[in-house]
């Protein structure tokens, strides 16, 4: 029977400043939740991890407006900050978007102002006027980063632009209820498609699943894939059928972290959703939530996610990280070779 390896971590971040020694083959740095008008102090610190990619987990911006003028100046804000500006031009950054900078607050497929927004989305990232991407429905996207020892694919899913209206709850504890009988969807069949391909097209030694919403976390009552329990099923099934070596979950959009994790019969390793939320301000009044598939505690201050890879031994290594790289807390993870 083959062993999984798991170590969970706690440090006390008032006693303890993390100075990373070790080498690794890749690192990559996430986050989300960035409000453009107030200080932004964490892109240093993030820096400072030494980067091979950052990876927007959604939010990039708190636009919420159906004004293209004001969207596209929020954009330019963030853009033209010093230390984002170093940042962009030493390593390389994609994304998702999240609702705020999608335009409206929770909004899905129903968001009139969708396709504008997506051309901003685009011109942030820079991305050619003849791309392909400028006339796909969607913002999602893929990348694969090679090494001299392995490499790692990173999908970005678009949980915006296709996703069904959501189901209000008459809780006053919760903002929304699942949907049942298999109705409503995350992606739409056309995303489905493109990337089941891509789920197919496993070669890489890793791959990051970039979600804006968390996907395992679902009892707290607000946007979640839990709202289309059915969609969650269909994720899990679909790394079960094409075999998909050693995915990874990124999420972002509740201003708290977190690391979930659950063993999926079929997969060799337990799937993680590490969520990093968010990048200048954070839930910090958060006095608790269920969470079963939770491991170690919330993290309820500004903070970036780092994921750092040895190929050698097939090991990840998972931080929630603060200002002056403070680790606030750590999961390490060996996965399988075959």
């Amino acid at each position: 029977m083959m062993r999984y390896f798991i170590s969970f971590v706690l440090i006390n971040l008032s006693l303890f400043s993390f100075s990373q020694k070790k080498s690794y083959d890749f690192t990559l740095t996430f986050g989300s939740c960035s409000k453009q008008n107030i200080p932004q102090p964490l892109w240093k610190d993030i820096m400072g991890t030494n980067p091979d990619v950052f990876v927007w987990g959604g939010d990039i911006i708190y636009a919420d407006s159906d004004d293209m003028t004001k969207i596209e100046q929020d954009y330019t804000i963030q853009k033209n900050k010093p230390e984002y500006q170093e940042l962009l031009n030493s390593v390389p950054v994609i994304g998702t978007w999240d609702d705020h900078d999608y335009g409206k607050n929770d909004a899905g497929k129903e968001w009139s102002k969708k396709e504008e927004s997506q051309q901003l989305f685009l011109d942030f990232f820079d991305v050619p006027k003849d791309s392909p991407r400028r006339k796909q429905s969607g913002v999602y996207a893929s990348r694969i980063f090679k090494t001299k020892k392995g490499s790692i694919k990173i999908i970005t899913l678009d949980t915006r632009y296709f996703r069904s209206p959501l189901k209000n709850s008459t809780s006053p504890d919760r903002r929304y209820e699942p949907y049942q009988n298999g109705e409503g969807t995350v992606l739409g069949e056309e995303q489905w498609q493109w990337f089941e391909k891509e789920l197919e097209a496993n070669y890489s030694d890793f791959i990051v699943i970039v979600s804006s919403i968390q996907f395992l976390s679902s009892e707290h009552g607000f946007e979640t894939w839990g709202n289309f329990p059915h969609e969650v099923q269909k994720l899990k099934k679909m790394l079960i059928d094409k075999k998909v070596r050693n995915a990874i979950v990124l999420s972002g959009d509740r201003h708290i972290s977190e690391f979930s994790t659950t063993q999926i019969k079929g997969l060799k390793y337990p799937l993680i959703d590490f969520t990093s939320s968010g990048l200048t301000h954070s839930y910090s009044d958060y006095k608790g939530e269920s969470n079963k598939y939770r491991v170690g505690n919330v993290v309820s201050v500004p903070s970036f996610g780092v994921l750092y890879f040895d190929f050698d031994s097939n090991t990840v290594t998972m931080q929630m990280k603060g200002q002056k790289n403070i680790v606030l807390q750590e999961l390490e993870k060996q996965y399988p070779k075959d």
